[in-house]
């Protein structure tokens, strides 16, 4: 498909209510630009940024590394990594998979 007609289809999907202003600009952009990076909402681009911590950390940094991110207090996340564990061991296993899946810093 020609560019002309990747263009042509969007003016389509916009015309018949598919598409909103913004998406369609959006992906015209991305259609007329495509070497340059989309730009990322910001929970995107902290969710990709998110590490575990070197420093905060009592066993494998998940609560440092989330508090960093998210600006609250590394104690809140372990008393609630903690709560989470007296309600059937939820909080155990996910802060396993954080720590298994998340890199550290």
């Amino acid at each position: 498909m020609t560019l002309s007609d990747e263009l042509s289809k969007l003016a389509e999907l916009r015309a018949s209510g598919h598409l909103t202003e913004e998406e369609f600009s959006r992906a015209k952009e991305r259609l007329l630009q495509p070497g340059q990076a989309p730009s990322h909402d910001p929970a995107i681009s902290a969710v990709n940024s998110f590490r575990r911590s070197r420093n905060d950390r009592w066993l494998g940094g998940v609560c440092g590394g989330i508090a960093r991110s998210t600006g609250i207090d590394a104690w809140v996340w372990r008393l609630t990594f903690a709560a989470l564990f007296i309600c059937a061991g939820a909080g155990l296993l996910l802060y396993v998979l954080l720590w298994l899946f998340v890199p550290s810093e």
